[in-house]
């Protein structure tokens, strides 16, 4: 037999310390929260162009203190609906939302009373957006980020 040749011997060391860096990053990744954590939504809105308003409830939170803008998307990525624009939150900060299901523009709600689990309700001036599947977009503005919700809603 013949010993390994050094060049296998280099080859062998750097794939296993490959292996290592792998391993040590993918751990850390595991264990560094998600830039916006808990959500939550219904899974469908029935809107009502009258009486009683039926709206989609949303909620979320995020890691670090931001400004924030939510936005309502369609199954085309076109924006909807903005309920909130650069809003200040704190991180850790559970922020309820309601949308009614109307197009933009919208009115920016006023900062809630009482409790902060109380939803901000923003006022929508347009039309009823059409029945379909809609998504979720905040939107971080020191971070320079943009997270879709991880599941979309229905408008029936």
């Amino acid at each position: 037999m013949s010993a390994p040749q050094p060049l296998a011997k280099v080859v062998f060391g750097t794939l296993v310390l490959a292996c290592f860096a792998a391993f040590a990053i993918t751990q850390h990744l595991k264990h560094t929260p998600t830039v916006v954590q808990n959500f939550k939504m219904t899974p469908y809105l029935l809107p009502s162009a009258t009486g009683r308003r039926r709206v989609e409830h949303l909620s979320f939170r995020i890691s670090h203190t931001d400004e924030v803008t939510v936005t309502i998307l369609d199954a085309g990525n076109a924006e909807v609906a903005t309920l909130l624009s650069s809003r200040p939150l704190a991180r850790y900060t559970q922020l309820s939302l309601q949308w009614d299901g109307h197009r933009g523009p919208t009115t920016p709600p006023a900062p809630a009373s009482g409790t902060p689990h109380d939803p901000l309700v923003p006022v929508d001036h347009g039309p009823l957006a059409p029945p379909g599947e809609y998504r979720v977009r905040v939107s971080l503005r020191r971070q320079n980020r943009k997270v879709l919700s991880p599941r979309s809603f229905t408008l029936r």
